[in-house]
């Protein structure tokens, strides 16, 4: 069986005796926030999968959850802060300034450690994106307080803490990490990681319009032409309805094709883990995991995958997991929704036949799960 061991920064009782009381100016620090992160009129779905994680929180904590617009000026921008209502805000934060109208870590920086500083969340949370990323750590470091990366679980402790959970020691360890005598408590999550909350049709509530009080002339950063990047052959993996992948049980490089074949046949994206990148037969945008991409698809086909906690925090959320391997002790098969012990080298040509006789008929269905 795998062996998932959930930890934390310090037991119970020590991480209860080590808490100091809340400095006096941090405790006027309330509800929850997400950063709404847009780029060129469009939002990010992380966005709203952290709106659905958001309400949960604000709910067992009783505050407001509040959605976090910086932008330039325009409809677009003011359309995200809109929407943020229909996926659970109770309020908006608005910054749009024509000098936010392309990413820059300094004026995006400014716009959200003024909004922390002026209105106090207790909470923060931002996908762990590209701009994410970028965004948190500078966000944090400014304002002097924690940040925990890549969660995979988010929760309230018994104190009103937030609990972050996420992956350390190379991915063998689950570890919750708290932020005990600091405000906000920062914490980025994947794409994929959450689920997506249903959309409800929710008339605007209270949107609260602040000013930037920045221009052009103090930002050093220039941006001097944006590059589109849409016509790459980069994977769109996270958000595949159907994904195949291989692991080492494939045993050289020129068996992939056999997921690739199988992952063309039913229209789906094709990834592998960790170990086939570092060999190099893969390349590094179809890993899939904690260090990779994580995905929810409807289906998901594992061939020759062990499943260690690193691929398997990449891969739990998906609603039917199908595994092979010829080792019936695989720790994959501990989550698998159907364990396939078997030699991948035959099933998968075995699968591809099948699949291609059932949908010869019409060649370009996928697969209906």
């Amino acid at each position: 069986m795998s062996n998932v061991i959930k930890t934390s920064t310090l037991a119970a009782g020590g991480r209860a005796a080590a808490k100091k009381e809340l400095p006096e100016h941090f405790k006027a620090y309330r509800h929850v926030w997400v950063f709404v992160e847009q780029e060129r009129g469009q939002v990010h779905p992380v966005s709203w999968e952290l709106m659905g994680a958001g309400r949960r929180l604000a709910d067992r904590l009783k505050v407001n959850l509040a959605a976090v617009v910086i932008g330039p000026e325009g409809q677009p921008t003011r359309n995200a802060a809109l929407e943020s209502f229909c996926y659970g805000a109770d309020l908006a934060y608005l910054v749009s300034d024509n000098v936010l109208s392309d990413y820059r870590n300094e004026s995006y920086t400014k716009a959200l450690t003024e909004l922390v500083n002026t209105y106090k969340p207790e909470i923060l949370l931002l996908g762990a994106t590209t701009l994410g990323r970028d965004l948190a750590g500078s966000v944090a470091t400014t304002l002097s307080t924690g940040l925990t990366a890549d969660c995979t679980a988010l929760d309230v402790d018994t104190d009103g803490s937030l609990a972050a959970t996420r992956p350390t020691f190379g991915g063998s360890l689950l570890c919750t990490i708290y932020t005990l005598n600091y405000r906000p408590q920062m914490a980025t999550v994947r794409p994929r990681v959450m689920p997506m909350p249903e959309r409800v049709v929710r008339d605007a509530a209270r949107i609260i319009i602040h000013p930037l009080g920045l221009v052009e002339d103090d930002i050093i950063t220039k941006v001097l032409s944006f590059i589109p990047d849409r016509d790459s052959e980069t994977s769109n993996l996270a958000y595949a309805d159907v994904v195949v992948a291989g692991g080492l049980g494939l045993g050289a490089p020129d068996n992939f094709r056999l997921v690739r074949e199988l992952a063309t046949l039913l229209g789906a994206e094709y990834g592998c883990s960790r170990p086939l990148v570092q060999k190099g037969w893969v390349t590094s945008d179809r890993q899939i995991g904690q260090t990779g991409k994580t995905i929810r698809p409807k289906l998901y086909i594992a061939a020759g995958i062990s499943g260690a906690i690193q691929h398997r925090v990449g891969v739990e959320g998906a609603d039917l997991i199908v595994a092979i391997n010829t080792d019936k002790n695989a720790p994959i098969f501990d989550f698998a929704h159907v364990a396939i012990v078997s030699d991948a080298l035959h099933l998968l040509p075995a699968l591809t036949a099948a699949f291609r006789a059932r949908l010869l008929p019409n060649s370009r269905a996928r697969i209906a799960v």
